[in-house]
């Protein structure tokens, strides 16, 4: 008999493709995968998939991993798609399949399941990883296969399929928009969230924060430690990579840090219109940013701002294990070398400012920047630097003048 590794999440969706599957006459292994999931009960996910009929249920903690290997480094990047998602989805999917490879390897399973659908980025993400990590990795995506969909072409035939199958579901009518969610954020789509007009922070049950409008009427001050562009305390407490994201998600969360909502354009070629709730992140992207400040390069600093949105594509189309990458990692290993320091930040309402900030690696000179008399730098020196600068400009000016 087949066997196949399944991603499972204990929804909807992967619960009637366990079922499938097995009709399909597969031996399934179940592979939740465990990222941090702030509302999910996995006692409940692992007897679900058993009562299933899953040959296997394996649980394997990567909470570390995904924090230290994957997001810190984006987070270094500084990297943000379409200038504002924190990419916390795209960040977990190739450690998703990197773990359901490692669990096939293991058992001897002859594919790898997945129940992203074919419009989304998701798909992308699982088989580049995957394919990337073994070249004749077979892919199961039955979103993707006419066979599936006429047998499920609605939620009402999935309800009905599980509730003829004795396979637990939440409700039988269909949620305003779905949810995906890790240690990193929480995504959320679809249903109602289609729908422009909806106001979508108004619309979801956030599960990581309250919104700015119900935080405390005070600011609540938080420091965060960073040792070459990765964190490593907050509020004068050593912690390691997930501890740092936990900590500060429920900091941030209190204070309403890190709601967006936008409207992205998705690897598949469509627009679509995401919610996102990341406090820890986001208070993480404004720290690291201000030690930056302190202690990098102008010319580095611009050179990684300007590889920085494509680093944010990479990521966000599933481009991960790939060449391109691997060099772009490294390059930012050997940028963030002096990115040490401490950050003091106020947080308030949704809003973040900072109190205070310092750096051994520190180039920031208060005597070479005072508006103040003396110090060591000769004002006269600017005359013949602008002289040199406006050289072009004057050239210009006399064989193509300008009208003003």
């Amino acid at each position: 008999m087949p066997s196949t590794v399944l991603a499972y999440s204990g929804g909807l969706d992967t619960s009637v493709i366990l079922g499938w599957l097995m009709d399909e006459g597969y031996d399934v292994h179940c592979v939740y995968v465990d990222l941090g999931q702030p509302c999910e009960d996995r006692e409940a996910i692992r007897r679900k998939a058993a009562d299933i009929g899953a040959k296997l249920v394996h649980f394997v903690d990567v909470r570390e991993e995904l924090c230290r290997d994957f997001a810190f480094p984006v987070l270094q990047w500084q990297a943000k798609y379409e200038g504002v998602y924190l990419l916390g989805t795209s960040i977990a999917r190739p450690l998703i399949a990197k773990v359901c490879l490692q669990v096939a390897r293991e058992v001897g399973a002859d594919a790898f399941a997945h129940g992203a659908t074919g419009k989304g980025n998701d798909q992308c993400r699982f088989q580049l990883a995957a394919e990337a990590l073994d070249a004749n990795v077979r892919i199961i995506a039955p979103w993707r296969m006419e066979k599936f969909r006429k047998r499920f072409p609605g939620r009402s035939e999935m309800i009905a399929y599980c509730q003829a199958k004795n396979i637990p579901v939440k409700a039988s009518a269909e949620k305003p928009y779905s949810s995906d969610e890790n240690c990193l954020h929480i995504a959320y789509e679809a249903g109602r969230l289609e729908e422009l007009s909806v106001c979508g922070v108004e619309l979801v049950d956030f599960g990581m924060g309250i919104s700015p409008q119900n935080a405390p009427d005070k600011v609540e001050q938080v420091v965060v430690a960073f040792e070459s562009g990765v964190p490593v305390a907050v509020n004068d407490k050593k912690l390691v990579a997930f501890e740092v994201v936990s900590r500060l998600n429920e900091i941030g969360g209190r204070n309403g840090i890190g709601r967006i909502d936008m409207v992205e354009n998705r690897f598949v070629g469509m627009k679509s219109r995401g919610v996102y709730e990341a406090p820890g992140m986001t208070v993480l992207y404004e720290a690291h940013r201000l030690v930056e400040q302190l202690t990098m390069d102008r010319e580095l600093m611009h050179l990684r701002d300007r590889l920085a949105p494509e680093v944010a594509e990479m990521v966000y189309y599933g481009f991960w294990y790939t060449a391109k990458m691997d060099a772009l990692m490294a390059f930012v290993r050997e940028a963030q070398r002096p990115v040490s320091g401490e950050v003091t930040l106020n947080l308030y309402k949704g809003n973040m400012q900072v109190a205070g900030r310092s750096s051994p690696n520190s180039l920031y000179d208060a005597g070479l920047a005072t508006m103040e008399g003396g110090g060591s730098y000769n004002q006269s020196d600017a005359e013949g630097f602008l002289r040199i600068q406006g050289l072009p400009g004057r050239v210009q000016a006399r064989s193509r003048p300008r009208a003003y």
